[in-house]
Formats: C-alpha cells, sequence, structure tokens
C-alpha cells in the first residue's frame, strides 16, 4: 500500500529542528501540507518551512509557547484560516529537566516540564479535536519516551510530565474514537538530537552521541528519521485500526 496523506493538513509543535523537523518533512514527503510550530529560533522554523516546499507542499510558520493557552487559541485559529483545517496534530514539543533528586528540584522546574509536555498536548488537543469531529476523521499523536518504562531516578519532572502526557493520550483514544479520531503514542529511546547530544555527554560520559552507536541496537543511536517513519505510518492510510497505541522507538530496548 501506497502511504498516502494528501490533502491533509498536520500541526507539528517544536518543528523547527530535531525529531519535530523529521515529522514535519516526513508527513510532507507523504503529502501533507505543514503548519510549523517554534518558540524561538525564527531560523531554524524557515529551514524546516524551506524544506517542506522543496517538496511541493505548502507549509507556514507559527510562533507560539504552546504551555499557553491565549498563546495555543491564536495559532490554532491562525492555522485553521490559512489552511482550512487541522486533520493531524502532532505534539512534540519538549524540554529536558535538570537530572536533580525530587528532595533538590525546584518547584518552578516541575511547573515548566509539566506545563510543556502534559498541559500543552491537552490544550491544543482541546482546541483541534471540535474541528475534527465535524470531517469524522483526525489523528493525534504524542511523542513521549521510553523513559516512562523505566521512571529513572533523578527525573521526575519529565518522568512525571511524559507519564500525564501518556495518560491523555490514551483517554483521548477513548472519548474520541466515535468521531473518527485516532490517538496514539510514540517513544523514542535517546535520538540525535541537540537534547540527546547533551544528555550523552552529561548522562553517559561520551563525547559525542556518535560515540554510543556500538552499544545500541542496530549499530546506531536512533535517528529523527526513524521516529518519524513510525509516526508517518500512524497517521496515514497504512494505519487502519491502531489506536490508544503506545510504540517504543528504541531498537528493542
Amino acid at each position: 500500500m501506497k502511504i498516502s496523506l494528501e490533502g491533509r493538513v498536520a500541526l507539528v509543535t517544536g518543528a523547527s529542528r530535531g525529531i519535530g523537523r523529521a515529522i514535519a518533512i516526513a508527513l510532507a514527503e507523504a503529502g501533507a501540507d505543514i503548519a510549523i510550530n517554534y518558540r524561538r529560533d525564527d531560523g531554524a522554523a524557515a529551514e524546516t518551512a524551506a524544506s517542506v516546499q522543496k517538496l511541493g507542499r505548502k507549509a507556514r510558520v507559527y510562533q507560539a509557547s504552546v504551555e499557553n493557552w491565549d498563546e495555543d487559541v491564536a495559532m490554532v485559529a491562525d492555522v485553521v484560516r490559512d489552511f482550512g483545517q487541522i486533520d493531524i496534530l502532532i505534539n512534540n514539543a519538549g524540554i529536558a529537566s535538570r537530572g536533580l533528586a525530587v528532595a533538590d528540584t525546584d518547584p518552578s522546574e516541575l511547573e515548566r516540564v509539566m506545563r510543556v509536555h502534559a498541559f500543552a498536548p491537552h490544550y491544543l488537543s482541546k482546541l483541534v479535536v471540535p474541528q475534527m469531529r465535524t470531517r469524522g476523521c483526525g489523528d493525534i499523536v504524542m511523542i513521549s519516551s521510553v523513559a516512562t518504562l523505566r521512571m529513572a531516578a533523578n527525573g521526575a519532572p519529565y518522568n512525571m510530565a511524559k507519564a500525564a502526557m501518556e495518560a491523555l493520550a490514551l483517554t483521548l483514544a477513548k472519548e474520541e474514537r466515535q468521531y473518527g479520531i485516532r490517538t496514539n503514542i510514540v517513544a523514542p529511546s535517546l535520538t540525535v538530537t541537540d537534547m540527546g547530544e547533551r544528555l550523552a555527554k552529561a548522562a553517559m560520559g561520551a563525547s559525542a552521541i556518535s560515540d554510543l552507536d556500538a552499544r545500541w541496537p542496530f549499530g546506531h543511536v536512533s535517528t529523527p528519521d526513524d521516529v518519524a517513519a513510525v509516526v508517518t505510518f500512524l497517521v496515514s492510510n497504512a494505519n487502519t485500526y491502531a489506536n490508544g497505541q503506545k510504540i517504543n522507538v528504541d531498537g528493542g530496548g
């Protein structure tokens, strides 16, 4: 079966770089038009848009801090005005926590990480679901993490936030399936991104993330393209029945 997203519009949060950029480009390659959300880096967002446009697809960029309700309201309204609809929502925007024990974690860090990973997907899902319902179809994908499998020490804000995101996804999957809307979770392991590079150096003692390739399944650390391929399948016509599922993109652990 040929995967096709022709005629569909995807809003991808945190799409200026890393996993978000790879997802935006992969969805465009399959035929979708792309609304690119970013928080700070105008130039990087423009590069993602240019890559999408080279594929012959429509792309626009939208600056918004996704944890801010008012900014989300404005962004979704702008996307619908520009594209006419939102068929696919990829909740990808994320931040890392500082790697401290609970006893040493500042409450403001917990609040910020929770707002980005849990509040923002709730806000955006609330905003896009009503117009998905009117068309009888839609896809929401939460980009979570294999961190929720281990709940490792010194990562409570991140672990809690991603667990809350997954709870939201599983709840939405049951609420919205009657309207033809699917909600799924994609959970990468360490991935070759700016954040992954910092984690490899800080937590794993590597001078570069590529130093870890030999220790990883299939001889390489996961790439953004590995994650994007799974997302593309889940939102495509090739997925006929997967809803409320979590796929760990970790090479088997």
